[in-house]
């Protein structure tokens, strides 16, 4: 049996014990021996790689090494936990580009965690390159570690799949050893990277140049669990953004997006939109990214936001909140069912996927496989009949995620 049918055996019984989904499963399974760690890095900060979710897990080590104990769940909890946004974004010459979000979207993750804690922290930009890397160094040579939001493209083993510039994407530097950067993204161990790179990665965030964030002092008290479940319903609920846009975010963004996808008629409907092999496949890839691995924990986030709840019905003495769970978990199994039909007309994408992402935990090289993907063909026609009986059964899935996240948010706002 080959490393990738063994690793495939174990997932499928990890998801019979457990009925996570496919993806969930696999990330539980796929955990690498802790390796030996490098010199240089901040006293206390031993723990790199990731759990559900990226930036949930990168919080968890930053606040370890502050000494703070939180789970991978409090943590996104308390940044927003789940979210929803649906948009199809259209580019002359370019096929349509679906997105979703589906985590807490758009308040800044660390930057609500961290405000929801007992704890004081600094955050600072700087036009110039060489202060920016000054301040750094000063930092580590504190002992502090520090959350930096840079240009993902410029990043070496994200060159393929970086964002936009004007994205943030948030690393962690541990630790400076000579000339070389620390870098906590992804791996199970940490990234090495010259500090001209990482100026230049650090730069490339144009909106918000060289942003930094420091743990400062820890002090007593609860989290905010409260504040951060209001805002959970505030955003599903709306409005988010105070505008005409806000029709495609939380509940009613999932009402658009079942809608379009059974509008046979109009140019926003699905037919139209993805109608040729090479839209359709596109739309099939981003579906199973944005629900399984880009800007989410599996699932939609929602089974991850669902432990969320099960932790705080404890604490909040709210029984409701696990009833609500029961329900988001319902929701999350419907959208990684989504995700899966996507996947099986993706062609070879979600194979690709998996073996990168399995190269990138271990910290090795993932540019052939990057090649690879990006020289995959387009997928089968599937021809207008097939494409609108598979567009259905997605607007059903769609309907019953959206049944179970009205009654969840009645049962949090309750």
């Amino acid at each position: 049996m080959t490393d990738q049918r063994r690793l495939k055996k174990l997932v499928r019984e990890r998801m019979t014990r457990t009925g996570e989904s496919y993806t969930t499963a696999r990330r539980h399974v796929v955990r690498p021996e802790s390796p030996a760690l490098p010199s240089g890095l901040v006293p206390g900060y031993d723990t790199f790689g990731p759990g559900q979710h990226r930036l949930s897990s990168l919080a968890v080590h930053l606040l370890r090494q502050g000494g703070i104990a939180c789970s991978e769940a409090l943590v996104c909890g308390l940044a927003g936990g789940i979210g929803f946004m649906y948009a199809v974004f259209e580019y002359r010459g370019m096929p349509p580009i679906l997105t979703i979000v589906a985590q807490h979207h758009p308040d800044p993750w660390i930057t609500s965690v961290l405000r929801r804690l007992p704890l004081t922290f600094t955050e600072a930009h700087s036009t110039s390159t060489p202060r920016a890397l000054d301040a750094l160094r000063a930092a580590v040579e504190r002992g502090k570690p520090v959350y930096a939001s840079v240009d993902q493209g410029r990043l070496p083993w994200h060159s393929a799949d970086g964002g936009l510039a004007t994205e943030p994407y948030g690393v962690v530097v541990a630790g400076i050893d000579g000339d070389a950067v620390l870098v906590d993204d992804v791996a199970a161990v940490p990234h090495w990277l010259s500090i001209d790179e990482f100026g230049a990665a650090w730069a490339g965030h144009r909106k918000g140049r060289h942003h930094r964030i420091v743990l400062e002092t820890v002090g007593a008290g609860r989290p905010d669990v409260e504040g951060a479940i209001a805002t959970t319903v505030a955003h599903l609920t709306g409005p988010v953004l105070g505008h005409s846009f806000d029709a495609n975010f939380g509940l009613s963004g999932m009402r658009r997006f079942s809608d379009q996808l059974r509008d046979g008629r109009t140019r926003s409907g699905w037919h139209r939109r993805f109608g040729s092999p090479e839209s359709f496949g596109m739309a099939m890839r981003r579906l199973y990214e944005c629900l399984e691995l880009s800007h989410t924990a599996p699932g939609g986030t929602r089974p991850l936001y669902a432990d969320f709840l099960d932790e705080a019905a404890g604490t909040l003495d709210r029984p409701a909140l696990s009833e609500a769970a029961k329900l988001f978990r319902e929701s999350g199994a419907r959208w990684s069912a989504l995700a899966a039909r996507a996947e099986a007309h993706a062609g070879e994408y979600g194979e690709l996927c998996e073996r990168r992402m399995l190269l990138a935990i271990s910290g090795a090289d993932v540019r052939e496989i990057d090649e690879r993907i990006a020289a995959l063909p387009p997928v089968p026609d599937l021809g207008a009949d097939g494409r609108a009986v598979l567009f259905a059964e997605m607007a059903d899935l769609v309907d019953a995620a959206h049944e179970r996240e009205s009654r969840a948010v009645e049962l949090l706002a309750g």
